[in-house]
Order: structure tokens, then sequence, then C-alpha cells
């Protein structure tokens, strides 16, 4: 049994569309004609691949965050209710209201009622189910908790979600900010100070040096914005054209690292994300080097990621995770030792969870910390450049004042 997209015309001529298991694109057409429907096209709902994705036919591009969690927290209750994989599978689709999510649900299960483990009826879906996750399954199922897994995946995934909500909202204050600062001082130049300064020109004023400066910048500002504008739009599509080649984005990844604040960040982002892959991979069953290959998937800055593969290879080789991580001196102290105590004790899955919470919390700090500096510090640099404006604007006045007098 598999499962078929289907678009039908109803008894009223109005085009539906939806999703049914059946044997056959046949057996679907029959049943849509015993419902009185037409049928206008059967689908079977299956991987597609093309040279630079993997997609599913009628499903888009991968799932969300919080699809992806719902979804697995669904599976995970219900299999814990000792329900058979297929028969959760199925409940799970009819929760659905979204119509993408319920196809992919039913196209799994018809590869685990085709006798296919979950594993690798999700292995089929790659650019919908990460690695991480489809391995972290394969080893519930093999070690015979598939629920405990399940949940500690969308525990994990939900965990994910919301740091990433907690970056993009503790940056997106600044970088209003930053906007409306650029947007106030192009206003000023391009449209306030022109016709203030005009009138101190008509009058033959000699104007002060600042006024003059003011004057030049709004000028060049008038004449060449559009060249500006669009200076800035090539620049960005360089760089992103440059870091598309994995030589030059390496060693751009290695400079950042290198930076005060910007590599401190990227340094603890990179590292929290792995820490929690690599916490969720080893407390599910699957083996430290396997781990470490897919945990290198998470990782965003390509020098952190070489190093996280150099350090699989070692440990494959025989040596300590502790050593292997030390040597690449990209990773925290406190990590080393946590993950040190943790291979001393046996009890390395507990102490890598710990990591994990200790390197999410040091990331929040950090954030908190770079937002707090960047509010203040652009609040005086615009305070600053207006006041340059105003003064610019009154020093001529205050001089035609004293000269009346």
């Amino acid at each position: 049994m598999a499962a078929f997209e289907y678009t039908a015309l109803d008894e009223a001529g109005k085009q539906q569309r939806g999703t049914l298991e059946a044997d056959s694109p046949r057996q679907i057409r029959q049943m849509l004609r015993d419902k009185s429907w037409t049928p206008l096209s059967v689908d079977t709902v299956s991987e597609q691949k093309n040279k630079n994705s993997t997609v599913i036919r009628g499903l888009g591009q991968g799932l969300s965050a919080s699809q992806l969690a719902l979804i697995t927290r669904q599976l995970a209750t219900l299999i814990h209710a000792a329900m058979p994989v297929e028969e959760a599978l199925q409940a799970v689709a009819a929760q659905q209201e979204n119509r993408r999510l319920r196809n992919i649900v039913l196209a799994i299960r018809s590869r685990v009622l085709e006798g296919h483990t979950l594993a690798n009826s999700m292995d089929a879906f790659p650019g919908h189910f990460p690695q991480m996750y489809r391995a972290t399954v394969a080893a519930g199922e093999h070690a015979g908790y598939l629920d405990k897994v399940l949940n500690r995946l969308a525990d994990y995934t939900e965990q994910r979600m919301q740091s990433r909500q907690k970056v993009q909202l503790a940056l997106l204050y600044p970088m209003i900010l930053m906007l409306a600062a650029v947007g106030i001082v192009s206003f000023l130049l391009g449209y306030v100070v022109p016709d203030v300064i005009k009138v101190f020109i008509d009058g033959g004023q000699e104007l002060p040096l600042i006024t003059e400066l003011l004057i030049m910048a709004s000028n060049g500002f008038q004449t060449w914005w559009p060249y500006l504008l669009l200076s800035v739009i090539i620049a960005v599509v360089t760089v992103q054209y440059l870091l598309k080649k994995p030589a030059i984005r390496l060693q751009w990844h290695r400079r950042i690292l290198g930076l005060p604040i910007v590599g401190r960040f990227s340094r603890a982002l990179n590292t929290s994300q792995f820490a929690s892959t690599l916490s969720i991979l080893t407390r599910s069953g699957v083996s430290l080097v396997d781990a470490l290959a897919i945990a290198s998937q998470v990782v965003g800055n390509d020098a952190m990621r070489e190093a996280v593969i150099v350090v699989a290879r070692k440990v494959s080789e025989g040596a300590s995770l502790n050593k292997a991580l030390k040597e690449t001196d990209l990773f925290p102290p406190l990590m080393l030792h946590m993950i040190a105590s943790g291979e001393a004790t046996g009890e390395l899955d507990n102490m890598l969870e710990r990591t994990a919470n200790n390197q999410q919390m040091e990331l929040e700090n950090r954030i908190a910390m770079l937002v707090g500096l960047f509010e203040p510090l652009m609040l005086v640099v615009m305070g600053g450049v207006v006041l340059l404006i105003v003064l610019a604007i009154l020093l001529p006045i205050l001089n035609m004042n004293t000269l009346i007098s």
C-alpha cells in the first residue's frame, strides 16, 4: 500500500485535492469515482531527486522546526501508549490540518507498511528529516525504546527552535535601531539640511568649518546616493558569491573565530549546537564516532566543522574525546573538563548533556551582553551625528545674531 496525492472534480465541479492510501493509482481513481468525483490526476507521494536538492512530490521544501517537533511529539505519545508504528503514523496524519504535513506522514507510513523500519522510511526523505534525526530514530528502534528517543528528539527540536528565536529576537531591536539611525541621517542630509543651509549661502554669510563640511556631505549624498546604494548591493552579492566557494568560506570562518567579540560569539554558538547534538545522539545509543560525524554537520562554522571531523577520525583510532577536542584549541576549557570527567567516570552521555546545557546558557549570556553593549553604542553614535548636524545649523544662526548685536 502506498500514499497517492490526487486532484479531482467533485459533484459541484469544484477542484479537490487530497491524499489517499491504496495499492495502485487505479484503485484511487475507482475510490474517487465511487464518490461521484472525476479524477484529474493521481501521483505517488515519493521522492524526486534533482541536481541540487531532494524533495517530495507535492510536499515542498523541508519541514520547519515547529512542524517537525509537533509530529515527533505526537508520534512519541502514541507509541508510548503501545500503539503500533503504522497505526500511530495514521493517527498522526489524521491530526494534521496541513495537507503537506499529512502527505509526509502518510508517505512514511506507506514505506513502513512495505516492511521498512521507521528510520529507513525517513531515509527516503532526507530533505525533510536531518541525518541526526534519522540516526537517532534508528538507534531507538534498535535499542527498543523508540518512544523515549522520540521524546528526546521533540525536546531537542523545540529547544533548538527556542534558541534560534531568542537569537533572532535579541538581534531584532538593534537592527531596527540601526536602520532607523541610517534612515534619519539620510533624511536630514537629503532634505532638511539643504533647505536650511540655503538661507545662509544666499545671504553670503561666512560659514563655520563644521557647516561647510556638512554642506559637502549633503551635496555628496544627494549626488552619489544611487551609486552608494548600488555599491552596497554589489558588495553584498559579491561577498555571497565568494562565500559559496569552500576554500574562501573556510578562510573567512577562520578569521571570524579570531575576532575579539564576534569570534567568541560564533564559537559559543557553534559549540552549543555541537554539544547539544552530540548529547542527544550518544544518549540515544548512537556510537561516539558516528555521533561525532553526524554532529559535525550541524556546526555552521567550516573551520570548526573540519576540526570536529578530525576529532571523529582520532576517536575512531583510539584517542579520547577530551584529548582530541583539546588539540583543536577551539572548544572552551570548561567543556573539555566536563567531558574528561565523563570519560573517567563512564558517564560521558550525562556529562555531554550538562555540557550542552552549560553552553546554551553561555550563549544566551553572550547574546544578552552583546545586545546590552550595542544598544547604548548605537544611541551614542546616532545622538552624536544628530548633534553635529544641529551644531552645523545653529552656529551660523548664532554668528548672525552676534553680528546684528
